[in-house]
């Protein structure tokens, strides 16, 4: 029996996150989706679904597991927009006998196949996979989350915070006198320490403060939180990363590995390698890899007429229902000192936004300039400014994530012509 995490028709409603990355390799809590479904079905063999382009990258990212590959006459498919809960294994039992479609309303969250059916999947694993691929199967109705949209991960990344969180303490067998294992100054002050992870390489230096009092942190190894920083649960600092000094960490923030963060954040997603490290406000945002936000650059995420924010998505208008929405920014793009964005902003892959004013509420990928004129990224000078980035952390990229760099530079062409972008 395998597990295949799957990619289905919606993923585009993840824009711009997904042209470098599936859908289950989104954030949400201390882990990504894909993590989650690994924990519930540990020991179980998982392979990877994902678009064509994709499949290289993934492959070069993830050696030890196939991609787009199904070996074992059983296989369990689970939807890659899964908020998985600890106890997914208990609903969506993996030995229960006999094929089954599980489904919440009308949206796949699994399918256990086998025999011809699963035959027939294994030849289509390069199309994206629907309903129709498990049609004959018998339906049974479950209780398991899903994102429809990315802001469904900014809005249920505090609650996954606090699951991940106690899953990790469950599995590690960390009791609640345990979990503080690094370094604090004496001067530090931790509130609810039972509610703080903090890994034996972690570091806390004097004047911080840590408050898991509304719910649980998460420090990871090798983090450092400067003097007078404040972090305010529930919150996730990655491996390596550098809280600054005095800033202001509010609940529902994921950081990842390798960042480096300051000003006020709030109920954020950050990905790995990111540096938002100077003052200014950033809100129910979502943020991609290899990110610079210049100093004093601040998103709105509150209309001043308190409604429900809207925003674009894959080229329509969505109202997103939700008050509170902020900033989504793509992998490798770049704000100047002192830029605005209004609520619901989203900004493509590899865009420089500098300037005075607000710029428009969509930027699509490869964007250079801001409110007064904005034109096409060259490609090629983007792709020497990433190198440049990436060296900085001891990385290189390789000639497998330039290809994809140049494919993303393609697909997009299409929004940046709608817009009248040059080329």
């Amino acid at each position: 029996m395998q597990i295949c995490l799957f990619e289905d028709i919606y993923y585009d409603h993840f824009e711009p996150m997904i042209l470098t990355r599936p859908t289950y390799n989104l954030f949400c809590g201390i882990h990504t989706l894909r993590d989650k479904v690994k924990r519930a079905y540990p020991g179980y063999d998982v392979v990877f679904h994902t678009r064509g382009y994709l499949k290289s990258f993934i492959g070069l990212k993830n050696p030890v597991f196939k991609v787009n590959e199904i070996e074992h006459d059983e296989c369990l498919f689970i939807n890659g927009r899964v908020i998985a809960p600890p106890d997914l294994a208990s609903i969506i039992k993996i030995d229960a006998p006999g094929d089954r479609l599980y489904l919440n309303g009308e949206t796949i969250i699994a399918a256990k196949v086998s025999g011809k059916k699963l035959e027939n999947l294994k030849i289509a694993l390069d199309d994206l996979i629907t309903i129709s691929n498990f049609d004959g199967i018998p339906v049974e109705q479950v209780e398991v989350k899903y994102a429809t949209y990315i802001w469904d991960l900014i809005h249920s990344n505090a609650r996954e915070i606090s699951n991940d969180f106690y899953a990790y303490m469950d599995i590690h067998g960390f009791g609640p006198k345990e979990r503080v294992r690094g370094n604090v100054h004496e001067s530090a002050v931790l509130i609810e320490k039972e509610n703080i992870y903090l890994h034996e390489t972690a570091r806390i230096m004097p004047g911080a403060v840590i408050d898991a009092t509304n719910g649980p942190v998460f420090i990871n190894a090798d983090a450092l939180v400067y003097p007078n920083a404040v972090i305010e649960g529930p919150v996730c600092i990655g491996r390596g990363t550098k809280v600054k000094p005095a800033a202001a960490i509010y609940s529902g923030v994921t950081v990842g590995k390798v960042c480096k963060v300051g000003g006020e954040i709030e109920g954020s997603i950050i990905s790995p390698y990111t540096n938002k490290q100077h003052s200014g406000f950033m809100g129910h945002a979502y943020i991609g890899s290899w990110v610079n936000i210049g100093a004093d650059t601040n998103n709105s995420d509150l209309k001043n007429n308190y409604g429900t924010v809207k925003i674009t998505v894959n080229g329509e208008q969505v109202d997103s229902g939700q008050q509170f929405l902020g900033l989504i920014m793509g992998d490798h793009s770049k704000t100047a000192i002192n830029t605005m964005f209004n609520t619901g902003t989203v900004v493509g892959f590899s865009s420089n936004i500098f300037g005075p004013g607000f710029p428009m509420k969509y930027i699509p990928s490869f964007a250079w300039g801001g409110a007064d004129m904005m034109t096409t990224y060259d490609i090629e000078k983007s792709l020497e400014t990433a190198k440049r980035v990436v060296q900085r952390r001891d990385r290189t990229i390789s000639e497998t994530e330039e290809q994809l760099f140049r494919k993303v530079f393609d697909l997009t062409h299409k929004q940046r012509r709608k817009m009248g972008f040059p080329y």
